[in-house]
């Protein structure tokens, strides 16, 4: 989703590794599930959430943008060029 822009994410969130961001995104739909929160506690996980979700998929998009970086020469030799976020 482009409405939410990396920025609106936060800090704690940003430092958090693709791992790290998923097993916490795992814990917020566990408790959501399971109904063991209230209604206001709800809402702020599921902000949080998406959060989470939305820096997973940027994690996931700058991994995928690496990996594409990856040539293979006419000898069969790796070579990477450098990651360019902006391109």
């Amino acid at each position: 989703n482009t409405y939410m822009k990396k920025s609106n994410i936060s800090p704690d969130i940003t430092k958090l590794s693709f791992e790290e961001a998923l097993d916490q995104l795992e814990d917020i739909v566990s408790k959501l599930e399971d109904g063991s929160i209230n209604l206001e506690e709800s809402i702020e996980e599921y902000t949080r959430g998406v959060h989470l979700k939305n820096h997973c998929e940027t994690k996931l998009k700058e991994a995928t943008l690496k990996v594409e970086q990856i040539t293979i020469d006419k000898e069969g030799k790796f070579s990477t060029k450098e990651f360019n976020k902006n391109s």
